[in-house]
């Protein structure tokens, strides 16, 4: 880890950490599992997930419909 130590890495998990909650939160807020964020990391999964979130009905507003 170079001269850095372990300070450096509990710093990048902690920007990690500020980064990803907000997506969690929106995703949970939709209607959806928090998990799918891990999609969010494979290349062009990420896009195609991106495309179906904003075009898909999201569970949250039809629970609201009652439908």
């Amino acid at each position: 880890m170079g001269h850095h130590g372990g300070g450096w890495l509990l710093f990048s998990l902690v920007i990690l950490f500020l980064a990803i909650y907000p997506y969690i939160r929106i995703l949970q807020k939709a209607g959806y599992s928090g998990w799918w964020i891990l999609l969010g990391f494979i290349p062009l999964v990420n896009l195609v997930m991106l495309w179906v979130f904003a075009l898909s009905d999201w569970p949250a507003l039809r629970n609201q419909r009652g439908t």
